[in-house]
Formats: C-alpha cells, structure tokens, sequence
C-alpha cells in the first residue's frame, strides 16, 4: 500500500487493487459510511449518480409486446 494522504485525524493509503484504505490516528481502520465521508471529503471518490426511474414504462412495455 502507499501513502496517498496523513493528516492529524487519519492516514488513507492507496491499495494495490488501486481502492483506499483509512486508518484513524490510533492505528485502527475505519470502515462503512465513516470512511465514505472521508473519501469523498477528499476528492478521491465521488458519489454515485442516482439512475432515471423509468421501471413503470418499461414494464408496460414488455407486457404490451408478450401479448
């Protein structure tokens, strides 16, 4: 792993399968939506943008074309 970013509160590291890891200053890893905060706070991982809903349509769709 190498060192991406050090600060006071943590240190995230760049793994070899190129995803992040952080680790709090008392040497314990931080995981789920606290380490997703981090990621993006930093720039390094950006939040997935919400797919259109269209399911409605689509089935309607699909029933209208098996009948």
């Amino acid at each position: 792993m190498k060192q991406v970013k050090k600060t006071a509160e943590y240190t995230i590291f760049q793994r070899n399968d190129e995803r992040y890891a952080v680790r709090a200053a008392n040497r314990s890893w931080i995981n789920g939506d606290d380490k997703v905060a981090i990621l993006q706070a930093e720039g390094l991982v950006k939040k997935p943008e919400p797919k259109p809903a269209e399911p409605e349509v689509a089935a309607a769709e699909g029933e209208a074309a098996s009948e």
